[in-house]
């Protein structure tokens, strides 16, 4: 009798330049494309789709997570995701991650929202984000959208309170801001104070990561509440920020992937931390996977697709910015036609 061989798991690897509708800037720099690693997992008759969109200021590039996942054993079985992930760098780990759990939903004819138990109905409504630029162009773009409920506008120039003020005369949504490390402890005292009266939902990762006290010091003189980004790549960093800010930014490509999302908003739970589940610039890959878990969290974050003017993938949609998962197996993700 001839024993039936078991196929391995294969990947294959596709860098993805995505172009944007603007040139995006924060306080760290400026892109007018996205950069991305697209994994495609075979195993039978399924592929699973991932993604990583990894971020120099986390010492990681497209080159790094490709060369990490070239390298990485595989073996044959994608349901033994805990040892597959192990060992490898959080990008690369988010990469291979998302597209095991796309090919599991395949396996299983369940979208993931189902396989991890969460309910559809209850996905936030997500922020569009407006970059840096000069003020005149920053409110063009609010004008743009002013009719989304949430937006999140990034700061860190000299224009920062004369420009929220002028927003606020204007956007009666939710207004979030976003300092991405660019302040001082002082600075961001003194411009939250000016702020104050803006009715902010919260402001971002105002100063450098690596100093939780000094977040203390700033939410002990602000009544506009902090949330860490930089500060919280895992669920590691947490216990160092209870009591220093109100919530946490969950990002899939820091944490290494939805086990790691997880992870964190369980920790966090335990913490008496909020919870925002954001991503940075990437394909609808990555945003939708995290989509598929945000019905856990207090907010989103989760404007990929706003952001890129060509993206090759469909997947979450939006009605007036609430997250609308697909019944599809998997992420649900599919590519465009024209692609």
């Amino acid at each position: 009798m001839l024993s039936r061989k078991t196929p391995r798991v294969h990947l294959s690897l596709d860098e993805l330049r995505l172009p944007l509708v603007h040139t995006f800037t924060i306080a760290r720099g400026s892109e007018t494309d996205a950069h991305t690693l697209i994994v495609r997992l075979q195993h039978g008759e399924h592929e699973g789709l991932g993604e990583a969109a990894p971020s120099a200021r986390y010492a990681e590039s497209v080159e790094s997570v490709a060369a990490a996942l070239r390298a990485h054993p595989l073996g044959d079985d994608p349901y033994a995701v805990a040892r597959l992930l192990t060992g490898l760098p959080p990008a690369a780990r988010c990469a291979l991650d998302v597209a095991l759990y796309d090919w599991i939903g395949k396996d299983l004819d369940r979208p993931l929202w189902q396989i991890c138990g969460f309910d559809p109905a209850r996905t936030p409504v997500t922020s569009f984000t407006v970059g840096i630029d000069t003020p005149e162009r920053m409110l063009a773009k609010l004008d743009e959208i002013r009719t989304h409920p949430v937006i999140k506008v990034k700061l860190g120039t000299a224009d920062d309170v004369e420009l929220i003020r002028a927003m606020r005369a204007r956007y009666t949504g939710a207004l979030r801001v976003d300092a991405n490390e660019a302040w001082t402890p002082e600075r961001a005292v003194a411009v939250l104070g000016e702020l104050e009266r803006c009715d902010l939902e919260f402001c971002e990762q105002p100063i450098p990561a690596g100093a939780p006290e000094r977040l203390r010091w700033i939410r002990e003189r602000t009544s506009v509440p902090l949330v860490a980004d930089e500060d919280a790549r895992d669920s590691r960093d947490l216990p160092a920020l209870q009591g220093c800010v109100d919530g946490i930014n969950i990002k899939l490509v820091k944490c290494g992937g939805l086990r790691g999302a997880i992870s964190m908003i369980c920790t966090a739970r335990a913490l008496g931390l909020k919870i925002m589940l954001g991503c940075m610039v990437e394909s609808a890959v990555l945003t939708t996977a995290a989509a598929h878990i945000s019905p856990a969290v207090d907010w989103a974050d989760l404007d990929g697709p706003f952001l890129t003017a060509d993206d090759p993938f469909s997947g979450v949609t939006y009605a007036d910015g609430k997250l609308i998962l697909s019944d599809r197996p998997g992420l649900g993700v599919r590519e465009r036609a024209a692609a």
